[in-house]
C-alpha cells in the first residue's frame, strides 16, 4: 500500500510539475522540489535530488515539440554555448549544494526566485518604454555561457533544473522573444546535462524511493505536454505574467518552509 501511495503521489507530483514546466517553458526541477517537499515528504536534500534524476530521462520532449510546431526555433550555436555552461555550474552546484544544511538551501532558493521575479518585471518595464525590438539574430557567446553557467548552478545547489534562468536570462537579459526563451529552455529538459549533479546526489542517497519516481517520470510526460499546448494559445504577456504569478508563490511557499 506505500507503494502505491508513493506512486500515485510522484504522479500527482510530476503531473503539477509538467504543467508549470510546459506552461512556462522551464524544466521541471523547480516545481518538483516545492512539490516533493510537500506532497512525499521530503527533506529539502532529498527532494533537489530527486528532482534532478527525475529530469535525467527527457520528459519535456512533448513540450518542445508542441513549440517548434508553433513555428519557434533555436539556433544550435546558443544550445551549445548554454550547454557548456550547464555542465561546468551544475558539477559545482551539487558540490556545494551537498555542504550546507536545508535551511541554507531554501533560503538561497527564496532570493534566487525573488532575484528571477524582479528581472522578469524590470523586463516588462523596458519593453513598454521601447519600440517593440525583434529578436536577435545573433547574440554573443559570453553571455549564453553565463547564462549556462548561472542555470547549471542554480540546477546542481538548489536542484530546480535551471529552466527559470534560462528563459529569464534569455527573454528579461537578452531580448529573446517568451516563446522562443520558453522552447529553449525546454530543449535542456531533453538534453540530459543535469547528469553531472544528478549523480552527485545519487551517490550520496538523496533521492525517494522508485515508485515515487516512477510516478513523478509518468506525470511529468503528461503534464508538460498539456502545458506546452496552453502556453501556445497565449500570448507572451500573459505567459510572463503567470511566470511572475506562479514565481512568487514559489518564494513564499520556500520562505514559509524555511521560517517554520
Amino acid at each position: 500500500m506505500s507503494a502505491l501511495h508513493d506512486l500515485l503521489a510522484g504522479a500527482c507530483v510530476g503531473l503539477v510539475g509538467g504543467l508549470t514546466s510546459g506552461f512556462m517553458g522551464t524544466s521541471p526541477g523547480g516545481g518538483l522540489v516545492i512539490f516533493c517537499v510537500l506532497l512525499l515528504g521530503a527533506e529539502q536534500h532529498v527532494a533537489q535530488g530527486t528532482s534532478l534524476i527525475a529530469q535525467v530521462p527527457p520528459t519535456g520532449l512533448a513540450g518542445v515539440r508542441r513549440y517548434w510546431q508553433n513555428g519557434n526555433r533555436s539556433p544550435l550555436q546558443w544550445i551549445v554555448w548554454i550547454g557548456v555552461g550547464f555542465l561546468a555550474g551544475g558539477a559545482g552546484g551539487s558540490y556545494a549544494a551537498t555542504a550546507v544544511s536545508d535551511s541554507v538551501l531554501q533560503w538561497t532558493y527564496v532570493a534566487y526566485l525573488v532575484a528571477l521575479i524582479a528581472a522578469l518585471v524590470l523586463r516588462r518595464d523596458r519593453k513598454d518604454a521601447s519600440s517593440g525590438a525583434g529578436a536577435p539574430d545573433r547574440l554573443p557567446w559570453l553571455p549564453l555561457l553565463l547564462i549556462g553557467v548561472l542555470a547549471g548552478f542554480s540546477s546542481g545547489f538548489m536542484g530546480i533544473g535551471g529552466g527559470l534562468a534560462i528563459t529569464v536570462g534569455l527573454a528579461a537579459g537578452l531580448r529573446v522573444p517568451q516563446h522562443q526563451a520558453q522552447l529553449i529552455s525546454l530543449v535542456f529538459s531533453v538534453i540530459p546535462t543535469n547528469i553531472p549533479a544528478a549523480w552527485i546526489y545519487w551517490s550520496k542517497g538523496l533521492m525517494v524511493g522508485w515508485p515515487a519516481i516512477i510516478g513523478i517520470l509518468a506525470g511529468l510526460w503528461i503534464g508538460t505536454d498539456l502545458g506546452a499546448r496552453m502556453a501556445n494559445g497565449v500570448s507572451k504577456t500573459v505567459l510572463r505574467r503567470v511566470m511572475i504569478a506562479l514565481v512568487a508563490l514559489m518564494a513564499l511557499y520556500m520562505a514559509r518552509k524555511a521560517l517554520s
